[in-house]
């Protein structure tokens, strides 16, 4: 397994360590909180550091394509998730940022069965460093930042929308010709 592979993994490994650490008490205990943090950061930092090394290296293997944006996903649910249950999100923006996630795997799958590789669009990767953004400030939960918070939260939101929507305009004849 290379380098940017066992950064994914570890990325995956950490999910459950920072889900305990966030929900610990019910979010109330600052220091497993800021542990949760640290780990979020970290996670999301593997995140950039094994598409550049890959991509750098020449080290892109199926693995990774495959395994790359499922921790993301599983990272950043993880999070709104934990969010919801914290009270500092409601279900409903989650439901619509995990549904886009949905969609778009449907949309990869097929094209996959057609021969055909969706690259990420920038608005998803605007979309992501958004997200990410968002969660860090939600686990900070400091009333000094609450503005900034709500903005990157809506920015977020917003960019789901709006990365789905280019999504499924550039990517329809996947779904109504079977081929691009």
């Amino acid at each position: 397994m290379n380098l940017p592979n066992k950064l994914t993994t570890l990325r995956v490994f950490m999910i459950p360590f920072f889900v305990f650490f966030l929900l610990y008490q019910g979010g109330e205990n600052t220091t497993f909180r800021m542990i949760s943090l640290v780990l979020f950061i970290v996670a999301s930092l593997t995140d950039l550091l094994d598409g550049k090394i890959a991509r750098k290296y020449n080290l892109v293997t199926n693995l990774g394509k495959f395994m790359d944006p499922l921790a993301d996903k599983l990272l950043v649910c993880s999070a709104l998730i934990c969010l919801i249950e914290l009270g500092q999100l409601p279900a409903w923006m989650v439901i619509i940022i995990i549904s886009r996630e949905f969609i778009i795997s449907g949309f990869r799958l097929v094209a996959s069965d057609n021969g055909v590789v969706i690259a990420a669009s920038y608005w998803g990767k605007f979309k992501t460093t958004f997200q990410m953004v968002a969660v860090v400030l939600l686990i900070l939960n400091m009333p000094a930042l609450a503005l900034i918070t709500s903005f990157c939260v809506w920015v977020a939101l917003a960019l789901t929308i709006i990365s789905l929507v280019d999504y499924i305009a550039k990517n329809y004849k996947i779904l109504t010709e079977g081929s691009i």
